[in-house]
């Protein structure tokens, strides 16, 4: 028997009479005559040699073939929209939007940079950038209300496609008059009793440092909570104690404010981070040539 032919027009006629119910309603939306739509229809039952459609209380119903037929068209026309969709952003040069979520750590350092890099290469594109937690990021590409995500590669990321991005580097931040200013590095355990200030109680940063303190059989003496790293460096610079915080992010303060930066140096102490996305081929091109230009910029080190 001859495969059936499954065009696209018939694939739409066929999900719009399933969904109406209806074979006239289902003609009218899709600008034929009633007749033009049995008659595609008939053929494919035809070809397969069973019923796809039954008449049953609340109008024309899908049959176990025709319920199999169903889910399969619409991941086929889905299919071929994001193709077209696709192909059309060749045709008129990168376009289109992109959501991303990304981590505190991450928007603090250098994303912004690499992302208006790419805006002004690709001026038609538009990006919209939300601060969210590590699991929050995860779950919004997962379920399809991100289309890309960056965040530290502590997080489970089974499932998604992710590629390296930057790395950062946590160092201990104190006034330049401390005196362990001068040191080249320093162990974590050596600088526990000195830490003052708290960063995002409950983040990933804040959770590492007190899973990696409770390996030593100690816990962190933070007398000072802030939300933000731009706080965590101004409570610094007041004279109020040191914190741990990543190079990356507070070295434009560090001149300003007249603070010393000294790396930690447990291996733990350098974090990578991720551009992930769903890894079901279902990302558009621009949130590709996206995540494929953060990759390259951080490779280069721009």
């Amino acid at each position: 028997m001859a495969a059936p032919d499954f065009d696209p027009v018939t694939l739409r006629l066929f999900v719009a009479v399933c969904e109406e119910g209806n074979i006239a309603r289902a003609a009218a939306r899709e600008a034929l005559v009633a007749s033009a739509v049995s008659k595609r229809i008939a053929a494919v039952e035809a070809q397969i040699g069973a019923p796809l459609l039954v008449r049953g209380r609340r109008g024309i119903e899908p049959t176990a073939a025709g319920q199999a037929l169903l889910r399969q068209a619409r991941q086929v026309l889905d299919v071929m929209a994001r193709m077209h969709a696709e192909l059309s952003e060749f045709a008129t040069g990168v376009q289109g939007s992109v959501r991303i979520v990304a981590a505190p750590s991450v928007l603090a350092e250098r994303l912004g940079e690499d992302i208006g890099l790419f805006l002004s290469a690709h001026p038609a594109v538009r990006v919209s950038l939300d601060e969210r937690t590590s699991p929050e990021i995860v779950r919004a590409v997962r379920e399809g209300a991100a289309d890309m995500g960056v965040l530290w590669d502590a997080t489970d990321l089974t499932g998604l496609a992710a590629t390296r991005y930057r790395t950062d580097h946590l160092c201990l931040v104190m006034a330049s008059n401390h005196r362990w200013a001068k040191r080249r590095r320093i162990a974590f355990a050596d600088a526990l009793d000195e830490l003052t200030v708290s960063v995002a109680p409950g983040g990933m940063m804040d959770v590492m440092l007190r899973r990696e303190a409770a390996r030593i059989g100690r816990s962190p003496g933070w007398r000072i909570q802030v939300s933000g790293m731009d706080a965590a460096a101004r409570i610094v610079a007041a004279g109020l104690g040191p914190c741990i915080l990543p190079r990356e992010a507070v070295e434009g303060h560090a001149v300003a404010a007249a603070l010393a930066l000294v790396p930690l140096s447990d291996a733990w102490a350098e974090r990578h981070f991720r551009v992930i996305t769903r890894a079901d081929g279902s990302a558009a091109a621009t949130t590709r040539q996206l995540a494929q230009h953060l990759a390259a910029s951080a490779r280069l080190g721009r």
